[in-house]
């Protein structure tokens, strides 16, 4: 069970990973489009900069999760480095319920969000509703929760995950 679960969540930080370079790929394609047409073209189209900030929702909540799993998010190592092993492991684990409880935050109140402002329609993009804009934050609150309790229950995952099957493995 526990094999599964750490294989489950490394495919699903591969997406998260993956979903995070698409957004980062088209925002990187439509900002200078928009400036193009801006500035050379001298006809401004109004969607790249709302498209752009769409995709940053996405970037953002899930490749957050993603850095999370990956522990590349940002942390002050000055306290973890002043104590001893015993104690940066509480510290640690206690970092992770809290990231846990924000998982929970951001499921419950992200949903109630998304409710709240479902019947609204982006200006620029009139079929697509202000709720589905912030979608991203539920989703990424239970990402957020499922690395979570990946860490608690199997550990910080090890350093050579996101190796792919059919590659040999060194030692």
């Amino acid at each position: 069970m526990k094999t599964l679960y750490r294989q489950a969540m490394e495919w699903l930080y591969i997406a998260c990973i993956g979903l995070a370079g698409v957004a980062m790929v088209l925002m990187t394609i439509f900002i200078p489009y928009g400036v193009f047409m801006r500035y050379v073209v001298n006809s401004a189209a109004s969607w790249p900069e709302p498209a752009s900030i769409l995709l940053m929702i996405w970037f953002s909540f899930v490749g957050g999760a993603a850095a999370y799993r990956a522990n590349a998010h940002i942390a002050v190592g000055t306290l973890l480095n002043m104590v001893n092993d015993t104690n940066r492991r509480r510290i640690e684990r206690f970092g992770d319920v809290g990231m846990g409880i924000i998982g929970l935050f951001m499921i419950k109140w992200g949903v109630q969000l998304v409710h709240l402002v479902w019947d609204n329609r982006v200006a620029e993009f009139p079929n697509i509703s202000v709720g589905a804009s912030y979608i991203p934050i539920p989703v990424a609150g239970v990402i957020t929760l499922l690395f979570c309790i990946e860490r608690l229950w199997l550990g910080q995952p090890p350093p050579d995950s996101f190796t792919f099957r059919d590659q040999p493995q060194t030692e």
